[in-house]
């Protein structure tokens, strides 16, 4: 993907900022939070999430975030030590906040997953902890848009992706909406559109771009429109996500492509959003490009849930042409 001017001699594949954590997943499938008998602990947040599937793909990652001081903030350390992430830039923070906390049940639908944020950890970054000579060692930056919800990590990501676009390292915006993190509609939309603007790929589900162009174009429900809006300033690539319909890319020169899923018996929801980024942009580090990226990452989505293979029709065809704001993209074809 030439557009991307992906740089190469670089020690670090990518950096991921934003948030890392512990999720307890249930041992039982399919039941009640009250009916679980226990939990298991893993590591969680979609920057780790990321990093963590980069690491498992071949790829060099590092991680931008920030853990408590106790043995939750250790065991998350020490885990993405185990699995091959460069902790550079990992602070470590003493003022008594808190590493976030996932409990989830394991349902494919009506799934409760309750999340404890009060005073994140990762919500403690500061300006003065990005190194702009880290980012300029790494090939790509991928932000996640909770990094946004409040200061001072607010702050600190726009600052690294400042430092980014001055190092020429491409930037990578999941937009990774949780409505929690945000105080109002406006704040999100009005910082998600400035991180937007000087991003190179912006990726999330319609309801996550709706939340973008809140301030713009409230009620926007048409992609084509979003995408236009979208790919201008620093941006080259638009992926609208749309769940099991698959997502629809949109890019700068004027071409969109429709993909579908590869379908799959769900066991859970969560966390396939987090293996589609890690595999695409792995696809695009190592040359295979923005269609095989693709579909490597729905691929790894599929397999995320964790799921049995259901022999039938992905949604989408994977068809490409080029669209104009008079024109629609080919996703509809079932």
């Amino acid at each position: 993907m030439s557009e991307l001017n992906i740089p190469t001699n670089r020690p670090i594949d990518a950096i991921c900022l934003g948030r890392a954590g512990v999720d307890l997943y249930a041992h039982e499938a399919n039941t009640d939070m009250a009916d679980v008998s226990g939990f298991a602990k893993y590591v969680g947040g979609a920057s780790a999430n990321i990093a963590v599937a980069l690491a498992k793909l071949g790829a060099k990652p590092g991680l931008i975030s920030c853990v408590s001081d106790d043995g939750l903030g250790r065991y998350v350390c020490s885990y993405l030590d185990r699995m091959g992430v460069d902790l550079q830039g990992i602070k470590v923070d003493s003022s008594g906040s808190r590493t976030s906390l996932a409990i989830t049940e394991m349902k494919p639908s009506c799934c409760e997953v309750v999340i404890y944020r009060n005073n994140a950890a990762d919500l403690t970054l500061k300006g003065s902890q990005i190194d702009p000579d880290y980012i300029a060692a790494a090939k790509v930056l991928i932000v996640t848009g909770t990094a946004l919800s409040a200061s001072p990590s607010r702050e600190a990501t726009l600052l690294a992706i400042d430092y980014a676009r001055g190092a020429g390292t491409p930037v990578i915006l999941d937009l990774d909406y949780r409505a929690y993190s945000w105080n109002s509609p406006e704040d999100s939309a009005l910082y998600y559109q400035l991180a937007a603007s000087r991003s190179d790929i912006v990726l999330g589900n319609r309801e996550e771009f709706d939340v973008v162009e809140y301030l713009v174009d409230r009620g926007n429900r048409d992609d084509d429109k979003t995408a236009v809006r979208y790919l201008q300033g620093a941006t080259q690539v638009l992926i609208i996500k749309a769940g099991e319909l698959g997502c629809k890319i949109y890019r700068r020169n004027g071409e969109c492509f429709a993909h579908g899923i590869f379908p799959v018996t769900s066991k859970k929801p969560f966390g396939a959003g987090d293996s589609f980024i890690a595999a695409l942009v792995y696809a695009l580090l190592y040359g295979h490009g923005l269609h095989k990226g693709v579909t490597m990452g729905s691929a790894a989505a599929a397999i995320n849930v964790p799921a049995t293979v259901v022999p039938r029709r992905r949604r989408l065809s994977q068809s490409s042409q080029r669209f104009s704001p008079s024109e629609k993209c080919p996703s509809e074809n079932r």
